[in-house]
């Protein structure tokens, strides 16, 4: 079996490479459950299926933080490459929403880690790597996190319905190749 060329791996004018595309679709997986997860719970409250998701929110959500500043370091190092946004106001429109997406997938966690830090519990990564031990607890470092984590994240999660959405209006209104950057073969 022959090895896949670089151009495939790396981001193009023409389209995003793999890499791109499984840090973008892992993710999104992994915003899925972290949205489900806390959706259930406003649904259900605490039930055992809603402990099966919230259970690894915190895990997850680190995973997520380490993941966005991979993907933005790699951004960064395709960012002549990548496809452009389109000029106009679309296109400015289209950074806008990319930036703020961005913004809020650091920030979001962020505000969560603090808060994971002050509350003074130990935090053990999946339940295997301890990152920091138990302390005393810091209601100063939790009191941002709890006034705006959630709050940022459901605003988080309405800018990724509307992404969705203008990949839909892409793709099936305006029948442009947008939406195959992200989702087409790579050759």
């Amino acid at each position: 079996m022959q090895a896949a060329p670089t151009s495939v791996w790396r981001d193009s004018p023409e389209r995003y490479g793999r890499i791109s595309r499984w840090l973008h679709w892992g993710m999104a997986l992994l915003f899925a459950w972290q949205f489900i997860g806390m959706g259930l719970r406003l649904a259900l409250g605490r039930t055992p299926v809603v402990s099966f998701f919230v259970g690894s929110h915190a895990s997850v959500g680190l995973l997520l933080m380490v993941l966005v500043l991979l993907r933005g370091a790699w951004g960064l190092s395709h960012a002549g490459r990548r496809p452009p946004h389109g000029s106009g106001w679309l296109g400015r429109a289209a950074a806008a929403g990319h930036g703020a997406l961005y913004l809020l997938m650091v920030i979001v966690p962020l505000l969560a880690l603090v808060r994971a830090w002050g509350s003074g519990r130990a935090f053990i990564w999946f339940h295997t790597l301890p990152l920091w031990g138990a302390s005393p607890k810091n209601e100063a470092l939790m009191a941002p996190a709890n006034a705006a984590h959630g709050l940022l994240a459901w605003v988080l999660l309405a800018l990724v319905a509307g992404h969705v959405a203008m990949v839909l209006l892409h793709r099936w209104w305006w029948r442009d190749a947008v939406a195959q950057r992200m989702v087409g073969r790579v050759r």
